[in-house]
């Protein structure tokens, strides 16, 4: 006979099956139930208490990025799921496998506009690969099975599932699911094979870009032996720096917001194009200017010739009419690829040549202004940082400075949003920690993106999660104050911040806390904070004219004069 089990009970034990081991949240009266039977039945997930739902969810967000898996979250009705939006988008936009369950009233109030009511199926439909509201306890295991199928299957992204209260409280006997296992976009064919290294072989100027998510360590071992053994190019997507080893003679640069113009401008130039496991969207196609998107190729025919591979029906032949659009399991295409006879021509040599040396002038130190020398101490950290340190970054200006000096060797080693979300980095450094303890992660964050989650150090404190805030402070919205100097003839309005003392913030939470003015005193401060054993915060004082990796404030105003 089967047991008779709570819902509370039935969510709890389908979690375990599919092996969740970490719960975010910010508790909530309408999943207080599922807490709890989480904690009795299960006490080996952890479930950690946040400070706000947004950090929550993209601590969940983040954990789905790292190992491939749906992070967890959970949220109470109205407040809470209107503050996850944030993570849920850039789950979405960042195709990160994450279930987000939302409390909701019971379902005798549904339809009343009860107190923090709301339809959530409506709100989250645009930005979720499934949402839906689960009205009978007998079906969580049904549900359940199929919100990991559908984060996990083709393009990952997120699920949001609604349980009203009393269906918690709900007993019903039903027997257990199974842990959900991801259905595989299949394998290229023969045919297919042939066509690409047909196309391959009689390319002068080939190029592979690699990106998206679910990367394995095989997938990029292959992928690696693939461009080594024919000596083509390989370039990362916006955010995804960590799928090739830097070291690599292959490896050329990144594509996206603030890439490298000398590299755009031999994209432009290739001949032959594989996108492999990632959308041509709007950031995958800078092809000039900040964010002049679908630019790169011709619209809507290339004159390269393109192979888009994914898994992902939708993303095929969506903007760009490609020569081949192929449905892939990402694992099964590099594969193929490393496997199939190397077809490198004596040409490619000079061309994979050119494009590496524009990577080495584009991460050789430059001048900086002010007292910080960002790109110096970009280069200390990669050079002191063990291989698998995790760094992340928010949104900003700032970013610039670590996406150009700082070189990823490791899978799995940044993490980003595509999304454009600030606030991301810190909820993301502390989900890294606790799932990896024995890493070393550090958080790369602007002024003003750290203070849209600032309050997850005390989580940090709280669940010792140890670690390294390296903290931009110039007192300002560096990224609207660009726009502000392109467009606005330089008119300030609203960027310019007056900031709370991060160091003292910092130790109100607990947390140890350095400041920095000098390039020299950077170092010993960092060695602190790693001896610290706990969470730290190092603020670096950076002088406004450093508001970019490319050019100064000084710069800009001397552009704008110069149009004029």
């Amino acid at each position: 006979m089967v047991e008779k089990r709570k819902g509370s009970e039935i969510l709890a034990d389908e979690l375990k099956l599919n092996g969740t081991d970490l719960v975010y949240h910010v508790p909530g009266e309408s999943f207080l139930c599922a807490l709890d039977a989480i904690g009795v039945r299960h006490p080996d997930i952890r479930a950690i208490s946040c400070r706000h739902e947004n950090g929550a969810a993209q601590m969940a967000e983040a954990y789905g990025k790292l190992t491939g898996r749906p992070g967890i979250a959970f949220v109470t009705r109205s407040p809470g799921a209107t503050n996850a939006v944030n993570a849920v988008h850039t789950a979405y936009q960042d195709s990160s496998p994450m279930i987000l369950f939302v409390g909701q009233v019971k379902r005798g109030l549904m339809e009343r506009e009860a107190f923090m009511a709301y339809d959530f199926r409506t709100m989250f439909a645009p930005m979720t690969k499934w949402v839906a509201q689960i009205d009978d306890a007998a079906r969580i295991p049904e549900f359940i099975q199929r919100a990991y199928q559908t984060a996990m299957t083709g393009r990952m992204g997120p699920v949001v599932l609604v349980i009203p209260e009393d269906v918690l409280e709900d007993e019903a006997s039903v027997p257990p699911g199974k842990a959900s296992v991801p259905a595989s976009a299949g394998n290229p064919s023969p045919e297919q094979l042939a066509s690409i290294f047909g196309m391959l072989a009689e390319a002068e100027r080939p190029l592979l870009i690699v990106g998206g998510s679910g990367w394995t360590e095989a997938a990029r071992d292959n992928v690696q032996a693939f461009a080594t053994t024919n000596n083509v190019p390989v370039v990362t997507t916006f955010r995804r720096r960590d799928i090739i080893d830097h070291r690599l003679p292959c490896y050329v640069g990144e594509i996206g917001i603030g890439s490298n113009p000398a590299l755009l401008a031999h994209i432009k130039n290739a001949d032959f194009v594989i996108m492999c496991n990632d959308s041509l969207s709007d950031v995958n196609t800078i092809g000039a200017g900040y964010m002049e998107g679908f630019t790169l190729f011709n619209i809507p025919v290339p004159k390269q010739k393109v192979v888009h591979v994914t898994s992902s029906f939708a993303e095929l032949n969506r903007v760009f009419q490609v020569d081949l659009a192929l449905l892939a399991d990402n694992d099964g295409f590099t594969a193929a690829l490393a496997a199939h006879a190397p077809v490198a021509h004596e040409v490619w040599a000079g061309w994979t040549a050119a494009l590496r040396e524009t990577f080495e002038i584009e991460t050789r130190p430059g001048p900086c202004p002010g007292a910080i020398d960002l790109p110096q101490i970009m280069k200390w950290l990669r050079q002191r940082l063990p291989e698998d340190a995790i760094v992340t970054n928010g949104v900003g200006a700032y970013a610039t400075w670590s996406q150009r000096y700082f070189a990823h060797y490791r899978l799995h080693t940044q993490l980003g949003p595509i999304s454009g979300s600030m606030g991301y980095s810190l909820p993301a450094a502390i989900s890294a920690k606790l799932l990896y303890p024995g890493r070393v992660v550090v958080d790369f964050v602007g002024d003003g993106c750290y203070q849209m989650s600032s309050e997850e150090l005390a989580t940090a404190v709280q669940y010792g999660a140890n670690v390294i805030v390296v903290l931009f402070n110039n007192n300002m919205y560096g990224t609207i104050r660009i726009h502000e100097e392109n467009r606005l003839e330089g008119r300030v309005n609203g960027t310019q911040l007056v900031n709370p003392d991060f160091y003292a913030l910092a130790k109100a939470y607990g947390a140890h806390a350095e400041r920095v003015t000098v390039t020299d005193d950077f170092a010993p401060a960092f060695e602190r904070c790693l001896d610290a054993g706990k969470p730290a915060l190092i603020e670096m004082c950076v002088d406004q004219e450093a508001i970019h990796s490319r050019y100064s404030l000084t710069d800009l105003r001397n552009r704008r004069k110069a149009k004029h």
